[in-house]
């Protein structure tokens, strides 16, 4: 059973609101005491929120589908519908929202507390308490509640560290991060033990730091092979990196130099990581011959500008050493970048005098119009009360839509689709009706039918 999860695909789906209330005030003495329908409530929210207690995408790996509450329907007595309970869906630091679809980024969370609606709750009805106007006294219908929104989110976490372990399988990355830390990842001598990453927390004077063990690498990890494509992700948040070298390989064609030549032609190859210091370290001295050919290698490395540290994690040799290195790296680090905040969400205004819609020449005798308002407005109407479709017809005319029509050629007799061409609402256009205010008795529109 997989214990750490760091990419996952959400279905989610936000609540739908409620349908407003058509409904008359009755009362002794009073047959009509006008309209008094309440408004249906909002649909509840899906949220993903940074929660620094949560390290895994491990929960939604087995409960992928999550689901918002719908908004109650509105009442009479001009009461409201209740809105839908959000959902809000705890995620770990570092985690990056993608569209499942596209791929598009749509928000990289960091900080403890950020907050993304990941998918909007639909609005609840209007009832006809609020439609009543001094033309429409009395409206017998009432604004359907929308739809919320349905979102299939990829979740990628980049673990939020401070050092990242690099290095060939079995290099001895788990036993240094063991031997710095409280971490006791999984040990063993055989390749590939270590398959999600790790994390420390090491201590050093006054500096406190985490390091990431990540799984092991082998050539062509950025192309996706082995494990490395999956894990190299957490890497990119790391400021420092340190190459563990094995010095007690017996494989073929392998010692430190190759291995270190290797690993940075795959964080070459998978980009964005030339900035970051490097340390070099030695691993197993222990082992007779590995203390040898590691005092032979380290000039080499040296030469390539590079702080080497001859370590045995399995003894403890040399950690202190190295452990004081890597806090001077991590604080360097942090004192060149800006203090950490969390994720500041960008609301980006419609522009200043914005028609709402779109209007596209389809063929000579159709024409689609597209646009947030008219397609919500679609939503909303209650197609089988002809007053209502004479409501939408009234707002229709107030956007400019008819004007917009006439302007780009169409005719009596028209087809005009308001939405998607598949999906969409059709309907034949008459131009010479006029919208300007209810005909016909309550419920009803006789320039409908």
């Amino acid at each position: 059973m997989a214990e750490f999860v760091d990419q996952v695909v959400l279905y989610i789906k936000a609540g739908d609101g409620g349908n407003g209330c058509a409904s008359i005030h009755r009362e002794k003495f009073k047959p009509l005491g006008g309209p008094d329908g309440g408004n249906g409530g909002r649909g509840g929210d899906v949220i993903l929120e940074v929660d620094p207690s949560t390290s895994t995408l491990l929960d939604y790996h087995h409960r992928p589908h999550r689901k918002a509450a719908n908004g109650k329907q509105g009442a009479g007595s001009n009461r409201d519908g209740a809105t839908g309970d959000d959902v809000v869906l705890k995620i770990p630091n570092g985690t990056v929202v993608k569209d499942a679809k596209t791929g598009e980024v749509l928000i990289d969370l960091i900080g403890a507390g950020t907050r993304y609606v990941v998918a909007q709750g639909g609005h609840g009805g209007l009832g006809n308490a609020a439609l009543a106007s001094t033309k429409r006294k009395a409206p017998g219908f009432a604004l359907l509640g929308e739809e919320g929104q349905e979102v299939e989110a990829l979740l990628e976490l980049k673990t939020v560290a401070d050092v990242a372990l690099v290095g060939f399988p079995n290099a001895g990355k788990s036993s240094l991060i063991a031997a710095l830390s409280a971490a006791r990842p999984k040990i063993a001598d055989y390749p590939f033990t270590t398959l999600v990453p790790n994390l420390g927390v090491v201590t050093a004077g006054e500096t406190v730091f985490t390091v990431a063990d990540v799984p092991g690498l082998i050539p062509g990890a950025s192309e996706g092979r082995g494990l490395g494509h999956e894990f190299l992700r957490h890497v990119e948040r790391c400021s420092t990196i340190v190459h563990v070298l094995d010095c007690a390989t017996i494989e073929p064609g392998r010692d430190p130099l190759t291995d270190f030549g290797v690993i940075e032609a795959e964080l070459a190859a998978y980009g964005e990581l030339d900035d970051r210091p490097r340390l070099a370290v030695l691993n197993k001295s222990d082992v007779p011959d590995a203390r040898e050919l590691a005092e032979m290698v380290r000039p080499m490395l040296e030469e390539k500008g590079l702080k080497v540290f001859t370590i045995s994690a399995a003894t403890h040799d040399g950690l202190r050493e190295l452990s004081f290195a890597m806090a001077e790296m991590v604080s360097a680090a942090r004192a060149a970048k800006p203090v950490e905040e969390p994720t500041r969400l960008v609301i980006r205004p419609k522009q200043f005098g914005d028609a709402g819609f779109t209007i596209k020449r389809i063929n000579e005798k159709t024409f689609q119009v597209s646009g947030e308002k008219p397609e919500r407005w679609i939503r909303q109407t209650d197609f089988s009360n002809d007053e209502a479709v004479g409501y939408l017809s009234d707002r229709l005319a107030r956007l400019g839509i008819e004007k917009a029509l006439s302007e780009a050629g169409a005719k009596n007799g028209a087809e005009v689709v308001i939405g998607p061409m598949e999906g969409g609402y059709l309907f034949d256009w008459q131009p010479e009706l006029d919208a300007e205010a209810h005909q016909g008795p309550r419920g009803s529109d006789n320039r409908v039918g």
